[in-house]
């Protein structure tokens, strides 16, 4: 089982801009890789070459934007197709926009383990009821997501999904930054509140998938993809 995170930034400043100290897209890289996903694709402009900088020695590939023509939901495809290349049984992919800061590694693992229950649904973390990021997409519902409208935001894209049939999971994992976005502070996050019992029936150990990775595996990042689908 093999689900990938596929991290979005609209801008070069959205993927730098500081969240305590590190520029957004390596903290999500860290996070992701700590909770066990892989690959990790962060699909960001980087004309001037610092967003490489700013990723130097995470697991990643770093890939230029589709088409801007294409929309949100060609760069969400965009990421996806990349991370089937990178690892052709990639069966699922986490859709993370850059500006959910404050997603814990503990919501990764659970997505992750909810996936290997529920093979064939989409995935939504919760948080006291509301759906939030990063979705979980299993790869068999990609031409569905590839035939969306490209002036779509993400969120309608995830109620176009389950409005066309996509059986569709929401998880209440207690996570607050699975709905609070960049523009709340740390301290002005609610309490963090786990689920009552653990997703998939027992408990995880976060960050197991970057525990079992050999000390000597090279972390000499990011992998850069320049072309691919819809690009020329």
């Amino acid at each position: 089982m093999t689900v990938a995170a596929v991290i979005l930034a609209a801008s070069e400043a959205s993927a730098l801009t500081l969240v305590e100290g590190l520029p957004r897209v390596r903290r999500l890289a860290d996070i992701a890789w700590s909770g066990g996903a892989l690959p990790i694709i962060v699909v960001a402009g980087d004309p001037d070459e610092k967003v490489a900088r700013a990723l130097d020695g995470a697991p990643v590939t770093l890939a230029d934007p589709a088409p801007e023509a294409s929309g949100p939901v060609g760069q969400i495809v965009r990421g996806i197709d990349l991370a089937i290349a990178e690892i052709d049984d990639t069966d699922a992919a986490l859709i993370w926009p850059a500006r959910m800061v404050w997603v814990g590694p503990e919501t990764v693992t659970s997505l992750i383990e909810a996936h290997g229950l529920y093979p064939g649904q989409m995935l939504r973390p919760a948080y006291q009821q509301k759906p939030g990021w990063p979705t979980l997409l299993p790869v068999d519902f990609l031409p569905a997501l590839r035939a969306l409208p490209a002036d779509r935001m993400p969120d309608d894209l995830m109620t176009d999904l389950e409005g066309q049939g996509v059986p569709t999971r929401t998880l209440d994992l207690g996570d607050p930054g699975t709905t609070f976005d960049a523009r709340t502070t740390r301290t002005e996050l609610p309490a963090y509140g786990g689920p009552a019992a653990p997703v998939a029936g027992h408990t995880h150990e976060w960050g197991a998938a970057a525990a079992e990775t050999p000390e000597d595996a090279p972390l000499t990042g990011p992998a850069r993809a320049r072309t691919g689908p819809g690009m020329g």
